[in-house]
């Protein structure tokens, strides 16, 4: 590790906005956890069964395997503060309406896990936005540090306010902890409002909500290493999630304790997860990702396992410590592919896509977890979930995660709109293109891996029906076709090729054998039965490459 090395780290926190935000926002953790205690711990209180305690967990991660891809694509569409402002006073008013019910005491387990799931949809709304507008706050090389601060930010609360809470809801009760957290939005809420992002200004007209949540599903599964990072992020929720969903279990039944200790094993998992952060580098310098992350789920089966055998604060304790290093190293590591991996204008909904990963896989396995520990034992649901674990690391045999490449995505620029003879509008279509080259017969090897990936990018970024011809009386020309919905959508497939995507383009001009550059025909497609005064169903819009 060099000099310069920390200094990286905490590059972010001298950019004024980004600072004050993560300030806001571990304020905001703070509260969030506070309440957190409060709520499971009132639960083991008003619930008689295992399964209710664990489907608070439930509760509040469901909404955002629900809702989380519309708000990514809400986070792409509008302005990302105003998302996250809004987000914010929503979770402050529902926030406030648990304090007032909890005060006056008519909270039942149902009532209380809807006050959770309200929670949960503020939380749904306002993360992808927040984790979208990295990028926005600080500059690209920054965007790794920036995730991993954030991490810092909410486990350096984990670590502390856990424990803070169980000594506030045993001396003060859950009310306390609750009119805690409502006040602990402001803070947040007021710096969101006096931050004036400055963004480029929007040349292209909004998509509508499903085409844009379609354009954001279509880019991820057509990303493949993105769809890895999914895959196995969804695992880890699934099989790791046990250790939080049982943990109010675990504090009362196995250890025999009360509200503080089960702050202070929340504590222990918090201050595990603060040094698991600042590990993060220094581990991945020296082993891959996918070491990495076949270590984290090691470390939480470890940690079940022992949890599962304990009856000792202290030891419970002390195993909880890996589980929070492994927690923030798997979610910072996972999160930061994904952002690393996707251009600025679908970030939104790609992370969304990974929170609905993750909080389906935690949604899962905390109702999962709690049926086990509620028909068999506590014990028992830990140590299941502790043979997951070992087959979720086994996973990576067969479905390694990639390593992290710094790709250039931001836009090429290259593609100027071209001037038509027809009177194009934007919403004019659908749009056909034909793109045609002449190849020689050594270079239809390298021509056809080429097209494989340009198939690819451009049904990623939104072409329909694309195919790749070759005609029969002269081999030589190849003519690659596909469809867009409209000329504004043609407009934006162009305006989201990326430095990345250039390689692919500039290889197949240079297989291109003609004299002149690939032929390109830009043809609109018209309907010979609804449009009489137009004979032709394709009508050339522009013949010049």
């Amino acid at each position: 590790m060099t000099a310069t090395e920390p200094e990286s780290t905490l590059a972010p926190l001298r950019i004024g906005t980004f600072r004050a935000l993560w300030f806001a926002s571990m304020a905001s953790n703070f509260g969030g956890l506070i309440q957190g205690v409060g709520v499971a711990w009132m639960m083991t209180s008003i619930a008689t069964s295992a399964d209710m305690v664990a489907l608070v967990q439930t509760s509040t991660t469901l909404p955002v395997m629900l809702f989380s891809l519309m708000a990514g694509a809400v986070a792409d569409g509008f302005e990302r503060r105003s998302v996250m402002l809004v987000a914010q006073c929503f979770t402050f008013l529902v926030s406030a309406g648990l304090a007032i019910c909890a005060w006056f005491g008519v909270l039942n387990p149902w009532l209380l896990l809807s006050f959770t799931f309200l929670i949960g949809c503020g939380m749904a709304f306002n993360n992808p936005a927040w984790q979208a507008a990295v990028g926005d706050v600080v500059p690209r090389e920054h965007i790794s540090s920036a995730v991993l601060l954030n991490s810092v930010s909410f486990n350096v609360t984990r670590s502390v306010g856990p424990a803070v809470g169980g000594a506030i809801v045993a001396a003060f009760g859950a009310v306390a902890a609750y009119a805690i957290n409502t006040v602990s939005y402001l803070g947040l809420i007021g710096v969101l409002w006096r931050w004036k992002p400055d963004l480029p200004a929007r040349t292209m007209p909004r998509e509508n909500l499903a085409t844009s949540m379609t354009a954001g599903v279509r880019y991820v599964a057509l990303s493949p290493n993105i769809v890895k990072v999914l895959l196995r992020g969804f695992l880890f929720g699934l099989t790791a999630i046990v250790v939080l969903a049982l943990l109010p279990l675990v504090a009362r039944h196995l250890i025999g304790g009360d509200a503080l200790v089960y702050g202070v094993l929340l504590g222990a998992f918090g201050i595990g997860a603060v040094g698991g952060a600042f590990l993060s580098g220094p581990a991945r310098k020296r082993l891959s990702d996918e070491v990495l992350v076949r270590w984290t789920f090691i470390a939480f089966a470890l940690c079940a396992v022992i949890m599962a055998f304990s009856t000792s604060t202290w030891l419970t304790a002390l195993a909880l410590l890996p589980g929070g290093a492994a927690w923030v190293m798997a979610l910072s590591l996972f999160n930061t592919t994904v952002q690393m991996s996707t251009p600025r204008w679908v970030v939104g909904r790609a992370l969304s896509l990974y929170q609905m990963a993750i909080f389906g896989g935690m949604a899962l396995g905390s109702w999962m977890w709690g049926n086990v520990a509620e028909s068999y034992s506590i014990e028992t649901a830990l140590l299941a979930a502790a043979a997951a674990m070992v087959v979720g690391a086994a996973v990576g045999l067969g479905l390694p995660l990639p390593d992290q490449d710094v790709l250039n995505l931001d836009p090429l620029n290259r593609w100027q709109e071209p001037q038509t003879a027809l009177d194009i509008q934007p919403r004019s279509g659908p749009i056909s293109i034909e793109v045609e080259y002449q190849i020689n017969e050594e270079s239809i090897g390298q021509f056809l891996n080429a097209m494989a990936e340009r198939h690819r990018i451009r049904r990623r970024d939104g072409a329909h029906h694309w195919t790749l011809m070759r005609d029969m009386e002269d081999p030589r020309f190849w003519v690659e076709s596909f469809e867009i919905p409209t000329w504004v959508d043609y407009v934006r497939l162009h305006i989201r090729t990326t430095h990345a995507d250039a390689p692919v383009g500039d290889r197949l001009r240079a297989l291109h054998c003609g004299d002149e550059p690939p032929r390109v025909r830009r043809m609109i497609i018209r309907d010979t039965e609804r449009r009489r005064s137009d004979p032709a169903v394709r009508v050339p819009l522009d013949l010049q490459p």
